[in-house]
């Protein structure tokens, strides 16, 4: 089976909404609301992906036990490892979050992504 999907396409309404929260990710900019819809999920659960949707804000996110891989369809936010200098993220661009990455997002403009979740 091919399974597709076009991120875009995926109206806000059909995601579900939920403040983002720990284990995820701990707000530091006060309450931030995402929006998800996971799209694929192996039968063990060590893939899983989907759409992402994130209101504006800062939140520290710590990749301890499974690592991410995004695309960013729509929106902008700036990605700062602990001890490395900051990277801007904006449309078309993708991103590694390795099992161990520690940091801060910040999102600057509603963000829209596309991520593959693995451990």
């Amino acid at each position: 089976m091919t399974l597709v999907t076009r991120p875009l396409d995926i109206a806000p309404a059909d995601l579900d909404e939920k403040p983002l929260a720990p284990p995820s990710a701990e707000p530091l900019s006060g309450p931030i609301t995402t929006r998800s819809k996971v799209v694929f999920m192996n039968d063990d659960k060590t893939v899983i992906s989907g759409i992402w949707e994130c209101e504006p804000g800062t939140s520290r996110w710590e990749f301890l036990t499974r690592g991410e891989i995004i695309h960013v369809v729509s929106g902008a936010m700036t990605v700062q490892r602990d001890g490395e200098d900051p990277v801007d993220l904006t449309p078309g661009d993708a991103a590694y979050f390795p099992i161990g990455w520690t940091g801060v997002w910040t999102v600057t403009e509603k963000l829209r992504k596309l991520y593959v979740v693995y451990k």
